[in-house]
């Protein structure tokens, strides 16, 4: 007798998927094939120009590309260097990309540990690169050693490059060769920001001897957001998208940052509703019930984990924002209503030139947006303040630290 196999399931879990065919092509760590990626022909274009030296075994352009979350500035970065490697497969020339987060590897150490570690096989180089234990100088060493071997051009991506705390990698990386550090490879280096100028910041020596390109990538339109959308469409099962809901997905999306994460975010979650709630269809109200989640998420991602203090401050600003008509406020004016929360939580008070530091911190990490104004002749400058969500999100949000919560606000 054959056993029933639906009688020994766990009715807890669910077995169907009515919503997705492949809901994988959604998440924001898919890498899409070159014919899925849309929008950004010219920019794919400078990318494979910077990039092109490298499979003939030649030493690339490094390139800095700026651009807003959501533009589209790692997705090129890895889908063209992946191209590359390829491409230069059929030359009979090695290349290896290394791509290293340094929003989570901030210091020169971490970075040159992990580029090691990612491109080391230690069956072909005979090279161990431990989690610890050696100094940045004996990482370094091991690196040489291991591009050397592993390949003949290495391109090293590093996404949220603003966060490191020392730049000093990227000049020995870009004069690793000038400096007989590797003899048989040659680095192109890619480095990504969220900020324009960071180029500026740069200390001396590393801007004396980094050249480089620069390319910047604008927010993308709702018609650039459609046709994102549409190349995922398959992510979905035949007829469960309604006609206006990847319409309504990029205009809400375009509105505000044009951000492709979030669009993607915001289709995909609609379709996690829509299942949840036993619906065939994905509809406009999934859609928006989707935003709300996607924002709160989001926005949950960067205050997560923050000190009391620093939810005090920005809880200051969303009160400011909900009760008055404007969207902008000084330090100053935050800085009472701020002193006024942090009484009720029973904590002392920061000084104004702590919370000034703190708003600062949260402009850095695009929680709130800060711009330094000038009084006038003669009347020095202040600095205005505004949120980059909605005051209920970041209510709602805020609510999830119980010492928050209990205020009422």
């Amino acid at each position: 007798m054959v056993p029933d196999e639906t009688a020994k399931r766990d009715p807890l879990f669910r077995y169907d998927e009515p919503i997705f065919a492949d809901e994988d092509l959604l998440r924001i760590s898919h890498l899409p094939g070159p014919n899925r990626i849309v929008g950004r022909d010219e920019h794919m274009q400078k990318v494979a120009e910077a990039l092109n030296p490298a499979i003939f075994g030649q030493e690339p352009t490094h390139l800095f590309i700026f651009g807003k979350t959501g533009t589209g500035k790692s997705l090129i970065s890895r889908s063209v260097s992946k191209r590359v490697e390829n491409e230069a497969s059929n030359e009979s020339v090695g290349v290896e990309t290394a791509f290293i987060d340094c929003g989570e590897q901030t210091t020169e150490a971490s970075v040159i540990k992990t580029i090691g570690r990612e491109l080391n096989d230690p069956a072909e180089t005979g090279i161990t690169v431990p989690q610890r234990g050696l100094g940045t100088g004996d990482y370094y060493d091991r690196l040489w050693r291991i591009i050397d071997t592993v390949s003949d051009v290495t391109l090293v991506i590093l996404d949220e490059i603003d966060m490191l705390e020392d730049d000093e990698v990227l000049r020995k990386l870009s004069r690793a060769g000038e400096n007989r550090r590797i003899t048989d490879s040659t680095v192109g280096i890619i480095g990504i920001s969220n900020k324009i100028d960071f180029p500026d910041e740069l200390n001396e020596r590393v801007k004396s001897s980094f050249a480089h390109d620069e390319l910047v990538f604008p927010p993308y339109d709702a018609h650039q957001l459609i046709d994102i959308l549409q190349n995922r469409a398959d992510a979905f099962r035949d007829d469960v998208l309604s006609d206006d809901a990847i319409p309504l997905t990029a205009a809400l999306a375009a509105q505000e940052h044009g951000d492709a994460r979030k669009a993607i975010d915001i289709l995909r979650n609609a379709g996690r509703i829509a299942t949840k709630q036993d619906d065939p269809e994905v509809t406009e109200s999934h859609v928006y019930a989707a935003k709300e989640k996607t924002e709160a998420d989001r926005f949950a991602e960067l205050i997560d984990g923050a000190p009391t203090q620093a939810k005090a401050i920005l809880l200051a600003l969303t009160v400011l924002t909900e009760n008055r008509h404007q969207e902008q406020f000084p330090t100053q004016q935050i800085y009472r209503q701020y002193q006024s929360i942090a009484s009720e939580l029973d904590v002392d008070a920061l000084s104004e030139r702590r919370v000034q530091e703190i708003l600062q911190e949260q402009d850095f990490l695009n929680v709130i947006d800060s711009e330094t104004k000038g009084r006038g002749r003669g009347r020095g400058v202040h600095t205005m303040h505004r949120l980059l969500e909605d005051p209920d999100i970041v209510k709602k949000v805020l609510h999830r630290d119980d010492r928050i919560a209990d205020l009422g606000i």
